[in-house]
Order: C-alpha cells, then structure tokens, then sequence
C-alpha cells in the first residue's frame, strides 16, 4: 500500500502536525463559509429602514435609528381603547420614511387611507376601530416623526331635524 499525498514535507501522515494542519484547514474553511454567509442587513439593502425591536405600540413600527422624544409624547390603553401621540427624532430621508410605513403597516393590517405632501408629510391609516396618523416634519438635516393614535368615531347617521340656521 503507498502512502498518501503530502502537502507539506514536514508533516508526515498520522503525526501531531498532520491532526494541527487538519484542524487549522477546517477552522479556515468554517471561517471562510461563516464570513461569506452572514451579511449586514443594511449593506444588503441599503435604500431599507429596518423597525425597532422595542416599541411603544406593538402594530406601530418605528425606524432604527430615530430616538424617542419622551417629554412630548404621551399614550394611554385602558379597556382595549388605546390612544397617544409619539414623537421621534432623527437623520432619515422622508421619501425612505413613506416606503417604510407603507410596507411595514400593511403588515399589521393597517389601511392607507392617503397620503398629505406639502412640506410637511401626513400618512393617515386605519383599521376596524383605529386610526393612525403619521406626520413626518423636516427639521434641518434631522425629522421629526410624530405618530398619532386614536379610536375612529363611530359611523352615526342621524339625521338632523331641522336645517342648522
């Protein structure tokens, strides 16, 4: 029987360097694989705003990257009626700001009801008895992101008596 192909004269085959070199080629390799496999998901796609993991609302998603403004924001639940203004406040494009709250709500079964441009962008959401309204105010290099949360008022047709004079 001959012996096996040696990739380094100095290492013979069974010895002490030969189970080393195994161990260094397979620890390169499994580093090699891991490095190429695990990516950064902002260099992925770097156009995408990625939702914080803590939030104040569960069904209302918020960008990485936009600090809470807790002084002058407030919310209240109580017997399944939640309702609060959430201000926020950061670097990030208003355009990028839209796309997130147009993809990310409809993922909680909010409905765009419309979009409000004039400086100043509102994006008002709805759902069986909420409403949503997401202003984005630009301020400087930064933008201020106030998130409003109420009941929607219920759907009363009465009508009036007499014409109001």
């Amino acid at each position: 029987m001959g012996t096996a192909p040696v990739f380094c004269p100095y290492i013979k085959k069974g010895g002490v360097k030969m189970k080393y070199a195994k161990v260094l080629i397979l620890l390169l390799v499994v580093v090699l694989i891991g490095c190429s496999t695990f990516t950064d998901s902002k260099s992925a796609n770097p156009g995408m705003l990625e939702p914080q993991a803590i939030l104040k609302f569960a069904d209302i998603p918020v960008p990485v990257g936009l600090k809470n403004l807790p002084q002058q924001s407030y919310s209240f639940e109580s017997s399944g009626v939640r309702t609060g203004v959430l201000k926020y406040q950061g670097k990030s494009n208003p355009d990028q700001l839209i796309n997130f709250y147009k993809e990310q709500m409809a993922m909680y079964n909010w409905s765009l009801v419309n979009i409000i441009e004039y400086g100043i962008r509102l994006m008002n959401f709805e759902r069986e008895d909420e409403s949503c309204i997401i202003t984005m105010e630009p301020k400087g290099s930064n933008v201020l992101l106030i998130i409003s949360l109420g009941p929607k008022s219920q759907n009363v047709s009465k009508k009036a008596k007499a014409p109001v004079k």
